[in-house]
């Protein structure tokens, strides 16, 4: 019988970690990531799943994964928040989370700020607490334009922030939008009217989307348009401080203060095409941290809260851009460790897309299976 030749058989090497002392493949690993922070299972899940399978492994080795991996993207996660520290427009809000516990054992709260940057990129930067510093912390840069424009909610340190280094301070008209809507069970007619004022810039916000009107279009049409409801808004405030025929507790004053405060804020959009007029967009891709606390509780320690942050910046990044998170974490999860330091801003979402996107890396896994098959 005639014998094979050993150097005749194809044998593809076995899968090698991203990972240092670790067979774990990197689909495994962008996987457990892409599984928790995307659609929110936790890792105890995922290990209930696996021993289902057939699969004995242990849910501590499981964790110890799952931070290995995110801690290769921290350099990643820091080129994009570098990325939107140069944008001319960044928007920026705070939410809690509870991160680590005090010497009694108690949970402590703990605060995402996440930093919505002009080309489509977000980072959640965690934080010990919501002191106003840590705006500072979040947004100095050597790079930031001169003309940078802050666009928040009516928290107290974002103004300061703009107060002291000088940039402009936008305000979002949803928020105070909002204090008219808590008004309408007190003062239903007063605050109908004010809600009514409201949506007309939100209908002309509407009519520039529909005409597709960008730049200096897009100025005229709101001077020409909204300008004239803004002026009507806050004439109609005066009118009712100068009545002072309600009282000065109620939900309708709270909300023409609030209003009245913010005025020259709330009137920014007016001037500025690239400023919108409220902070919708960074709280769309904000939802990822309520609908994630619901299944994770809380974030044992607070670098777990970090690398909570470095993982919903990148996937919330990735799906701003139409970006398949997993493929983009199995290509990542490779290439970080070799990729030159300076140029760690191609491995961020918006630029991997221009620059790797078309052929991904795959995993050793990938590659095994497919040459099995061949």
């Amino acid at each position: 019988m005639p014998t094979r030749s050993k150097s005749c058989i194809g044998i593809a090497p076995a899968p090698q970690g991203v990972l240092d002392n670790s067979r774990a493949d990197v689909s495994f690993l962008a996987g457990m990531v892409v599984d928790k922070f995307l659609y929110h299972q936790p890792l105890y899940r995922q290990h209930q799943r696996l021993g289902s399978n057939g699969v004995t492994v242990s849910r501590p080795w499981l964790t110890q994964l799952t931070h290995a991996a995110l801690e290769l993207l921290r350099p990643i996660h820091q080129a994009q928040l570098e990325s939107i520290r140069t944008s001319r427009v960044i928007t920026m809000d705070e939410t809690p989370v509870k991160a680590g516990r005090t010497d009694q054992g108690q949970m402590k709260t703990g605060y995402f700020w996440p930093v919505y940057g002009e080309q489509d990129e977000i980072c959640f930067l965690f934080y010990p607490d919501r002191q106003h510093k840590r705006v500072a912390q979040a947004l100095q840069s050597e790079h930031a334009p001169a003309d940078a424009v802050l666009l928040t909610d009516g928290y107290g340190a974002y103004a300061k922030y703009a107060t002291q280094l000088g940039l402009t301070h936008a305000q979002c008209w949803v928020h105070s939008r909002r204090k008219f809507h808590n008004a309408r069970g007190v003062e239903p007619e007063r605050a109908e009217i004010a809600l009514n004022l409201i949506g007309q810039i939100y209908r002309v916000e509407e009519d520039i989307r529909a005409a597709q009107l960008t730049g200096k279009e897009k100025q005229s049409h709101r001077l020409k348009h909204s300008k004239p409801v803004v002026e009507s808004f806050f004439a109609w405030i005066e009118e009712q401080f100068r009545k002072q025929d309600f009282l000065p507790s109620s939900p309708l004053t709270e909300a023409m203060g609030y209003a009245r405060e913010r005025e020259a804020g709330l009137r920014v959009f007016l001037n500025d095409p690239e400023v919108p007029p409220d902070t919708n967009h960074l709280e769309r891709a904000l939802r990822v941290i309520p609908m994630g606390k619901k299944n994770w509780n809380f974030c044992w320690t607070e670098v777990g809260a970090e690398l909570t942050g470095v993982a919903q910046s990148l996937i919330t990044t990735c799906r701003l851009h139409d970006i398949n998170p997993y493929d983009y974490l199995v290509d990542v999860l490779q290439r970080v460790g070799q990729h030159p330091a300076r140029d760690i801003g191609q491995l961020t979402p918006r630029c991997w897309k221009a620059h790797f996107a078309d052929n991904p890396l795959r995993s050793d896994l990938y590659r095994f299976t497919q040459h099995s098959h061949s």
